[in-house]
């Protein structure tokens, strides 16, 4: 097949086998589990779900659809994920794969690197993105360096506005209302032919939030604007051109302290990412060019803090793969990339005074897919990284999928990594130009049972340790390498079961045990569990009940006295009622009990949420 139409074509195949299914599966539509789908981000070119040795979490449209849900908040139901943040949505957030930060997750958005290169940390912060538009989430867990280089260690977070579901013409348009006066409005168009297709996802949200800190009145509101967009063309039977492409935009209140609520940053990203795939016989070629700006400001911000961020990535890749027999299949691939910051730093005299800093990255990589026998499949990846600043580093992945009996899988990974200091690190007022990269290690081990289609149980357990990482050190202001090894070791399970036709259970279960040094890690809940149910209630009516219980989690060392890091439970439920066959209406609650909690030290969290949606599809 050229590979032209490979990608389009194989996701168009597993929609096509699903529908004979799709009675059951709108039973099950926020569920995020299919058999054998096709993973992007596994390896270096797309395989079916059953044949990667790596852990992968999916969440597809109909799981992420709602217009005003974070993804942030998807995320955190998902078998070892989870996520602490200061207020409400649009303020400051971190999400963690197996007990390790944002610094360590790779994300991109339709290929595009969307980590934000001027924090002091190189991360993304999902707090301002809502699931409209979004096509598919795949989590990636474990260490992924021998894949996607720096920033990898703990995963990647592959995020899809452009995932083609059949051919035609597609318009979705979603209104939501609800608590806190919020309002948001999505229009999504895609168009499909056999020879490429044309595709804009537009949203907007508004809302007045509610305060970030206990014991200030006013309201930290968010207004945001996020769009996508692409197409693809084939311009013969050997060569396709394609162009991807997003904007956002936001403006959100924060408070500065517990006696300061003034604050308000704003935050602008574009990025661009321009390929061709051509094939030339017996080696299928892919050479894309990608650009990522962003510019953020703290209008208000004091006297030597920083008021203006800005930042700029650009790189170069090119990838080939060749099958060498039926069952094996070499892919390999070069990368260069520079990234570049400048920070203003407000004086105490009014003035700006600017630092910038900047590096490249030249890397080689290649991936070896075999298949021995039927029932075994291996993965081995090799990637060689040259900084500008630290040197070559290698690091490399080696992963196994095999099905021990019909419908239980053994899948283990061994895998290596590293973090190069984030510019902030080096070059800002903080910075310390001597610092070194991290390394890590990781590996896991999981088993996973069959049942159906749909049904499912599956274990997984899994040791990261990092070595010399680098933290804020407020003895000698300024960023150091930690001493000791910080770990994260757990298990996590995960399963679905039909109880009848139109009802579905579903579950997971994460144990984290994380350490820096041998103390335990903040922010972190050692146990983090969900139940719930799917159901059809008629042929007009569906629902989900969930319950999510997290515990034992140790509070930031400068959390107030008074603050409510610790257990909770949060329980949510959903319905949608079909209007016709292309309208519904939808119905949200969060946190139905309005618990009162926290996940990071003094900060507030949504009590009770209700929200009302419409959609329609034409």
């Amino acid at each position: 097949m050229p590979v032209k139409h490979s990608l389009r074509v194989s996701l168009l195949t597993t929609a096509a086998l699903i529908l004979p299914f799709a009675a059951q599966a709108q039973s099950f539509e926020d569920t995020p589990y299919l058999l054998d789908e096709i993973i992007i981000s596994g390896s270096l070119t797309p395989v079916p779900a059953s044949k990667t040795g790596a852990t992968v979490e999916k969440l597809d449209a109909a799981a992420i659809a709602d217009a005003a849900v974070p993804t942030l908040t998807l995320l955190d139901r998902l078998p070892g994920l989870s996520y602490s943040s200061n207020g409400g949505i649009g303020s400051t957030s971190s999400l963690r794969i197996r007990g390790l930060p944002a610094a360590y997750v790779a994300t991109r958005i339709n290929g595009i690197d969307v980590t934000d290169m001027t924090g002091n940390k190189i991360a993304y912060d999902f707090n301002g993105l809502v699931g409209f538009g979004i096509s598919s989430i795949e989590v990636l867990k474990g260490s992924q360096s021998a894949l996607y280089g720096s920033e990898a260690v703990a995963g990647l977070i592959d995020i899809r506005t452009d995932n083609a579901v059949a051919p035609g013409y597609n318009t979705t348009v979603e209104l939501t209302a609800g608590s806190d006066n919020t309002y948001a409005a999505g229009l999504s168009t895609k168009m499909e032919s056999d020879s490429g297709m044309l595709y804009f996802n537009l949203s907007h949200m508004k809302t007045d939030g509610f305060t970030n800190r206990p014991g200030n009145d006013e309201k930290d509101g968010f207004e945001g604007t996020n769009l996508t967009f692409g197409l693809e063309q084939d311009l013969s039977d050997v060569v396709t051109v394609g162009l991807t492409g997003l904007y956002m935009t936001s403006e959100s209140d924060f408070d500065r302290s517990a006696t300061d609520p003034s604050g308000y940053a704003t935050y602008d990203s574009k990025g661009l990412r321009a390929y061709t795939r051509f094939d030339t016989g017996a080696v299928q070629h892919e050479i894309g060019v990608s650009l990522f700006d962003i510019d953020r400001s703290d209008p208000l911000a004091p006297a030597y803090y920083t008021r203006d961020f800005s930042g700029k990535r650009r790189s170069v890749d090119y990838l080939g793969s060749a099958e060498l027999s039926a069952a094996s299949t070499l892919s390999f691939g070069l990368e260069y990339t520079e990234e570049d910051f400048t920070l203003n730093d407000l004086q105490s005299d009014g003035s700006l005074t600017e630092t910038k800093g900047g590096d490249d990255t030249f890397s080689a990589k290649a991936e070896w897919l075999f298949a021995p026998i039927d029932t075994l499949d291996l993965s081995a990846a090799l990637r060689y990284d040259d900084h500008s600043d630290f040197g070559n580093h290698i690091s490399g992945r080696l992963a196994a999928a095999w099905e021990i009996a019909p419908d239980w899988t053994v899948r283990a990974v061994l895998g290596t990594g590293f973090r190069a200091p984030s510019l902030y690190e080096r070059y800002s007022s903080y910075g310390k130009e001597d610092l070194k990269e991290e390394t890590s290690r990781s590996a896991e081990l999981g088993l996973e049972r069959r049942f159906s289609d749909t049904d499912f149980l599956k274990g997984t357990l899994f040791y990261t340790e990092i070595d010399d990482r680098i933290d804020y050190d407020f003895a000698t202001s300024t960023y150091n390498q930690v001493k000791g090894t910080t770990t994260s070791k757990g298990i996590e399970l995960s399963g679905q079961y039909a109880l009848s036709e139109r009802v579905s259970l579903f579950g997971n279960y994460t144990y984290t045990d994380a350490e820096t040094a041998g103390a335990r890690a903040e922010r972190i809940p050692r146990h983090d569990l969900v139940v719930g149910l799917d159901a059809i209630l008629n042929d007009r009516i569906s629902g989900q009940f969930t319950v999510q219980h997290v515990a034992d989690t140790v509070p930031s060392a400068y959390a107030p006295a008074d603050h409510k890091v610790g257990d909770y439970t949060l329980v949510n439920a959903s319905l949608s009622y079909k209007l016709n066959d292309a309208t519904a209406l939808s119905l949200r609650i969060e946190n139905l009990t309005d618990e009162d909690y926290e996940t990071a030290g003094g900060y507030n969290t949504p009590g009770r949420s209700a929200y009302l949606g419409l959609k329609a599809s034409f």
